[in-house]
């Protein structure tokens, strides 16, 4: 392509929407153009890059014998209420576009389509004998984010590819999902990008197992927790790790102390002269179910760790059969302005003690009249703790379980794993932390979505039972900016050569000099003849210019027809290394096929 006749337009200055190095050097290089808030253009360098990363996609996925195919981007919202989430969805996380149309059927834009390929799976899969089972397309998805951000990275549409496998049992399903694993690692490593796979939570889409594909990055919204032997990493929202160990306590008694002034854990501390982890932690939440029903929770937990909101919410949903819903739309610290539409009288917030009096709960038909007590396990074993006592300006002091507080009956792990924890699986080791932007993630669904949509097949026995499911998603266009933001300088992108836009740029210092636009064209065609995707800058501009949005574009290799053609030669320069070197005319193609291929291959 020659930039002359190309939409090729870039900017000097970076935009002030963009607010990541990835964002603001795709709008300044002309890959993006942003449209609506989180809606963006893929002008045509963009849509080459996407053609690429969506190429390897397809390859992966076709190598394990997954299928390609094309569903539905608008969906009804009947195959969402068979799943039980239309609500979590339409309400809770309030990430899908829904519409109605002009017979007022409800409808969803679809962030994601399990339900789609569940209902094609209960029409179209009868017997064992078709099983396993793994379909699996690349389409534009629809979120509707609360706040989009970076680019591409958090956008409101964007391209993604999703797989979903049916099959007969739990050990098939971990066939396939190894399969994904292996596949999907072979996608990013392709894609030339440095990556770690940890194990993750499952979040709204639910099941068991599931892990994430990190693209390691310093502007990353995710915190890895890794140990440096290999063997363990996770997102913080899941890890797990062993707390620093309690100190003794000081306290041999029990009775009540005044420490007014003291609604934290370290003021509490300095007045009582004891260790955060003698204290017992009371953290009141309020939940919301898809039924309505809201829920006031208590959780104790060692004073001197925090609660993980996310691993909260998956026990509170654990337990939302108990009180009529299916799962918790909503976990909030409740405010001032929450208390007045639930509580009896005043708490004693900051002072708060693990048997609070339900009393504290005004009687309703949409708020439970008691609390749910959970008691983390950093808390369990405490003995002759610290604690609230109920009251303002007063705490208890040498507590004791089944003495003066009951154990609660639900036992949790809640905690927030930290940075220099101890590692479960070799206390030696100790976590540490690095920012990743999620990329990929797979998940061992079971029978989540097929028993809830009556999606079963006949097993060798004869029995009618439900499919096994997982579902395995990469993100297209994501892991483009991504790769932006893990390779670049202070002049412009990095493009790995396997996902670059093009292999080459040749560029003409001086158009109007006849030996430089003669070799600039017989290379072009020679380049693009051999295979090596190379674009032709002969616009009417200074050098220093086109070398700038050489730079800024990244394209891998740039050759200029310059002053080394007196010697028979151009210059070759690397944009990774910076790297420059003349090379002889003739041997151009040769030279830049050999590293063409060593980048892609090894």
């Amino acid at each position: 392509m020659r930039l002359s006749q190309m939409l090729f337009v870039t900017l000097r200055e970076d935009p002030a929407e963009a607010e990541i190095p990835s964002h603001k050097l795709l709008l300044r290089a002309g890959y993006i153009r942003r449209i609506g808030s989180g809606i963006y253009a893929y002008l045509p360098l963009m849509w080459r890059v996407l053609q690429k990363v969506s190429q390897i996609v397809r390859e992966e996925m076709n190598a394990i014998g997954a299928q390609e195919c094309l569903l539905p981007q608008v969906q009804p919202a009947e195959l969402w209420r068979e799943s039980g989430r239309w609500d979590t969805y339409t309400q809770a996380e309030g990430i899908m576009f829904a519409l109605k149309d002009r017979q007022e059927r409800e409808l969803g834009l679809g962030p994601t389509h399990e339900e789609v390929i569940t209902s094609i799976a209960r029409d179209t899969i009868r017997s064992y004998r078709q099983l396993p089972q793994t379909l699996y397309q690349i389409q534009t998805k629809f979120r509707d984010e609360i706040r989009p951000r970076f680019g591409l990275m958090r956008g409101r549409e964007f391209i993604m590819k999703d797989a979903y496998s049916f099959n007969a049992d739990e050990a098939s399903l971990r066939e396939t999902y190894d399969d994904m694993h292996r596949a999907y690692s072979n996608i990013l490593r392709r894609s030339g990008l440095a990556f770690r796979a940890v194990e993750a939570d499952s979040g709204a889409i639910g099941g068991s197992a599931s892990q994430e594909f990190m693209v390691l990055a310093d502007a990353g919204e995710d915190e890895v927790l890794y140990t440096e032997d290999g063997k363990y990493a996770a997102n913080v929202e899941k890890a797990v790790s062993l707390p620093p160990e309690a100190e003794p306590s000081p306290f041999t008694t029990y009775e009540k102390r005044e420490t007014p002034g003291t609604p934290t854990i370290d003021t509490m501390c300095n007045v009582l002269g004891c260790s955060p982890t003698q204290v017992v932690k009371n953290v009141l939440y309020q939940v919301v179910f898809d039924c309505g029903l809201t829920l006031l929770v208590i959780v104790s937990i060692r004073g001197d760790q925090d609660v993980n909101e996310v691993k909260l919410q998956n026990e509170i949903t654990r337990l939302a059969p108990q009180y009529g819903g299916k799962t918790a739309i909503a976990l909030t610290v409740p405010d001032a302005t929450m208390q007045q539409k639930w509580a009896a009288k005043p708490l004693p917030l900051g002072y708060i003690a693990p048997d609070i009096a339900d009393d504290y709960i005004r009687t309703d038909k949409q708020i439970h009249p008691q609390f749910l007590r959970l008691v983390d396990k950093t808390a369990v074993d405490l003995r002759n703790f610290a604690t609230g006592a109920n009251e303002l300006g007063y705490h208890v002091v040498g507590a004791n379980w089944n003495e003066q507080f009951k154990l609660p009956e639900n036992i949790v792990d809640v905690r927030k794993a930290r940075v220099g924890d101890r590692a479960i699986h070799n206390p030696e080791q100790t976590l540490q932390s690095a920012r990743g932007i999620e990329i990929g993630h797979i998940f061992q669904l079971g029978t989540k979505y097929s028993a809830a949509m009556g999606a079963t097949y006949t097993n060798e026995q004869g029995e009618e039972v439900p499919l096994v499911m997982g579902c395995y998603g990469v993100g297209v266009s994501r892991l483009a900016q991504a790769a932006v933001e893990q390779s670049y300088d202070q002049d412009g992108i990095i493009w790995p050569v396997a996902i670059a836009p093009y292999h080459a740029i040749v560029t003409i210092p001086n158009i109007n000099n006849a030996q430089q636009v003669e070799v600039a064209e017989k290379l072009y065609q020679q380049l693009n003849a051999a295979g090596i995707e190379t674009l032709l800058d002969d616009r009417d501009e200074r050098a220093g210019v086109k070398f700038k949005d050489a730079d800024l574009v990244g394209i891998p290799y740039r050759i200029v027809t310059g002053r080394s053609l007196a010697e028979g030669k151009v210059e070759v320069v690397e944009r990774k290394s910076r790297k420059s070197q003349d090379i002889a005319i003739d041997a151009v193609v040769a030279t830049l096929k050999q590293w063409i291929d060593t980048a892609l291959h090894g």
